[in-house]
């Protein structure tokens, strides 16, 4: 009647080991499918702001170096003044005085 058992234990443990190894194999490829995709987007991203950075300028000015450029303007601006004033205030005179 029976000679045997249909499928045997190492029949079986060949099987699971094959079914583990394809889903080992299957496993790896959605891993360097998604690394892949991770990578692109990765590299999207600093493609991205590498070019909003190079959009920025450096910054090359300071409080205090465009404070003292305003004050020199400031002084030239005012001794300009003075001397225009001066020159005026004579001009009336010599108009007035002939």
């Amino acid at each position: 009647m029976s000679k045997g058992p249909l499928v045997t234990r190492t029949e079986l443990r060949k099987r699971k080991e094959e079914a583990e190894k394809e889903e080992q194999r299957h496993f790896d490829q959605e891993k360097k499918a998604a690394e892949k995709e991770y990578r692109k987007k990765d590299k999207e991203i600093s493609n991205f702001y590498r070019k909003e950075s190079k959009k920025q300028k450096d910054i090359t000015k300071t409080r205090s170096n465009e404070q003292t450029k305003i004050r020199e303007r400031s002084s030239t601006l005012t001794k300009a003044i003075i001397i225009v004033a001066i020159l005026l205030a004579i001009v009336i005179f010599i108009v007035l005085n002939l």
